[in-house]
């Protein structure tokens, strides 16, 4: 009996050593990865969503500082052209003539050359709008007695009529406006104008610095 009981206790401290941990072996780390990762599950949660930059929107009617003055130039040109399309609307003539046909009466006896140095603009330019004025009956030329080759220029009285109901101004409304400023502003005006003529590589004295703005009508 005490064999058999003897023999029972050192099968059970057999099995007692057997699932025991080795010594020196370290214990399973299964839930202590599981209880980490879900650590950083919460601590990721937690944080707030990342989101990419987006540029910043260009405010609604803004613009680079070359399309501003681009619009600029628009506005200049589409007030000038305007302008002169009423003209013609009222008279039936083109705005750089009536403009001409103002120059004649107000110096009567005025020449081509003389003209075309009023107007700023190139002496041929100045041929043509000539013809064009005496084919509408608003202009006549005589001869001048001492040399024949020198026309004297007169407004008909057709040609004053036009002028009184014409709108004004009659010169065109950049040539007033201009006027109206003051020179330190013209001188700045012109330095900057310069500057993007030379970008443009035109001419600042050639036949395009001397060709009249105007309407579409006139430019053909």
């Amino acid at each position: 009996m005490r064999c058999a009981y003897a023999m029972m206790r050192r099968v059970a401290a057999k099995r007692t050593l057997t699932n025991a941990p080795a010594a020196g072996r370290k214990p399973e780390k299964s839930t202590s990865v599981a209880a980490a990762s879900a650590r950083k599950r919460a601590v990721d949660a937690a944080k707030p969503a990342t989101r990419t930059a987006e540029p910043a929107a260009v405010p609604k009617g803004k613009a680079d500082p070359a399309g501003r003055v681009l619009r600029r130039f628009r506005a200049v040109f589409n007030a000038v052209r305007n302008h002169f399309r009423t003209l013609e609307q009222a008279v039936g003539l083109s705005g750089t003539e009536i403009w001409a046909l103002s120059q004649v009466a107000a110096t009567p006896g005025m020449g081509v050359g003389h003209l075309a140095r009023s107007m700023d603009i190139h002496q041929s330019t100045a041929s043509n709008l000539v013809r064009a004025l005496l084919e509408a009956g608003v202009v006549v030329s005589e001869r001048s007695e001492g040399d024949l080759r020198a026309v004297h220029l007169h407004a008909t009285a057709r040609g004053l009529k036009l002028l009184a109901r014409s709108p004004t101004p009659i010169v065109g409304v950049l040539p007033q406006a201009l006027s109206r400023i003051d020179e330190a502003t013209l001188l700045r005006l012109e330095r900057d104008l310069g500057r993007v003529i030379r970008e443009l590589r035109a001419d600042p004295d050639g036949d395009g610095a001397r060709t009249v703005i105007s309407s579409e009508k006139a430019s053909r």
